[in-house]
């Protein structure tokens, strides 16, 4: 049995451990309001260029002249999985569900004969993956010291994803993120950006003509990546919000399992030491009585 010397040591460092989780739920408490407003302000200006995008690419849906963007190579053996996951730990199961999602994407794949080649966003997403999909990963980048996500690395992310499709590395991107839904709830999502798929619009007078100037074709060439990089935009917001909101979770439960270990711990030590006392006192009577 541990002494109570070793019982007060452990009962400190359990305060200790209490405090420093209290204090990130209350970091993560402050940076989750802005990371939110940041994704909610994010999602109607990428909803609404998708609707445009695929009114547009209705127009000129199996012409010849559709931009490579948006016909796609044709082909669909080689895919590319682009994970978004954060540059730290401590926040639940929101790097591993993400990084769950895009393996069950990848063994999928796989057993169809399909190529898989993956691009991670993010140190945790690679640190999960490297031991099964190794020699799948072809570059991970890291966002680490950037205090705010900006679309300047949204961008460097799509151009770097446009260039590996010109280059002809994949025929087909999925994008991994997590979507913030609440502070309890985040949804892993997949969303395929190369080629883009569009819902048909349900909007009253979709099916009226429209002419456009100029073409479709240079207004689609134009647009379609920046559509990219907006897509990519809105998934490092959702991934920052839900990342607060997920480490602001983890470390409240962490509090209170911290707690309640205190409790039991101060519970042991007060009965162990009681139980000394007793002890020692049965030994003097003992002896007294022996005289």
């Amino acid at each position: 049995m541990a002494s109570l010397k070793d019982m007060r040591v452990r009962i400190a460092a359990t305060k200790a451990t209490q405090k420093i989780t209290k204090a990130m739920q209350m970091v993560a408490a402050s940076k989750l309001r802005r990371a939110q407003v940041a994704a909610e302000a994010a999602r109607p200006y990428a909803e609404r260029m998708t609707k445009v995008l695929g009114s547009i690419a209705a127009a000129v849906a199996g012409s010849d002249s559709a931009p490579r963007l948006l016909a796609g190579t044709g082909n669909d053996k080689v895919q590319l999985l682009v994970v978004c996951t954060a540059e730290r730990g401590l926040c639940g199961p929101f790097n591993s569900s993400i990084v769950r999602l895009a393996r069950e994407k990848a063994n999928a794949l796989m057993s169809q004969g399909k190529d898989v080649k993956i691009l991670c966003v993010g140190r945790k997403g690679q640190d999960q993956l490297r031991r099964v999909y190794g020699k799948q990963i072809i570059e991970t980048i890291e966002l680490r010291g950037i205090k705010q996500i900006g679309f300047e690395q949204a961008e460097m992310i799509a151009k770097k994803i446009v260039a590996l499709f010109d280059a002809g590395e994949f025929d087909v991107c999925t994008l991994f993120f997590s979507r913030f839904r609440s502070v309890i709830a985040q949804v892993p999502t997949a969303l395929q950006i190369i080629p883009p798929l569009f819902e048909p619009s349900k909007e009253a007078g979709a099916a009226a003509a429209y002419e456009y100037e100029p073409e479709e074709e240079d207004i689609l060439a134009d647009l379609l990546p920046r559509n990219l990089s907006v897509q990519v935009f809105r998934a490092l917001l959702e991934n920052a919000a839900s990342e607060q909101g997920a480490r602001m979770s983890a470390m409240d439960n962490a509090t209170r399992n911290a707690g309640e270990m205190i409790r039991k711990q101060t519970l042991t030590y007060n009965r162990t030491r009681q139980a000394m006392i007793t002890k020692e006192l049965i030994e003097i009577i003992s002896g007294a009585e022996a005289l």
